[in-house]
């Protein structure tokens, strides 16, 4: 039971919290419309439709990866009951943060919008305040020496290079 209210929990804080940050806020700034602030580089237009294509299954398979393995949400209401050391956490501490922040640049730049790159900026801002005031505190008291070793070894923002390996 506990994993079916993981999954379903995950999926509509998916669709509320990302969703609204990433998707919809974007839109009601450019609805998605190309404009040319940029002047049509067609170099920043398709670096922005890396980014999203980048961020995207990144933020999935993090959310996922809470549900199933976690046990938990994102959500500070239902969090994890296990420490999640997988997959993308491997590389960096905050996989779903750089993923929506990158879903936010991407879009910014592929439709050529100083706006939601402007927003994209406020919104790396709050996660960075959310991480070190709320989030790294909690998960201290939370998982203790788990955390410490996993804080030791995984950068919180810029992605290692190779992953890291809990069990070495």
């Amino acid at each position: 039971m506990r994993r079916t209210t993981s999954i379903l929990g995950s999926a509509i804080f998916l669709v509320i919290a990302p969703g609204l940050i990433a998707g919809y806020v974007p839109w009601l700034i450019c609805r998605w419309r190309m404009s040319s602030p940029f002047v049509d580089s067609l170099p920043i237009r398709v670096i922005g439709g890396l980014l999203i294509a980048a961020g995207l299954p990144v933020l999935l398979d993090s959310f996922r990866r809470f549900a199933i393995e976690g046990l938990g949400t994102p959500a500070p209401a239902m969090p994890p009951r296990s420490l999640v050391v997988t997959g993308w956490y491997r590389f960096v501490r905050n996989p779903m943060y750089v993923a929506v922040a990158s879903l936010i640049f991407g879009q910014g730049l592929l439709f050529g919008n100083v706006g939601v790159l402007e927003y994209g900026f406020l919104v790396g801002a709050g996660f960075y305040g959310f991480v070190l005031v709320y989030e790294e505190p909690t998960l201290q008291r939370t998982f203790g020496k788990e955390y410490e070793r996993f804080c030791a070894n995984v950068p919180r923002w810029i992605p290692r290079l190779r992953p890291w390996d809990p069990a070495g």
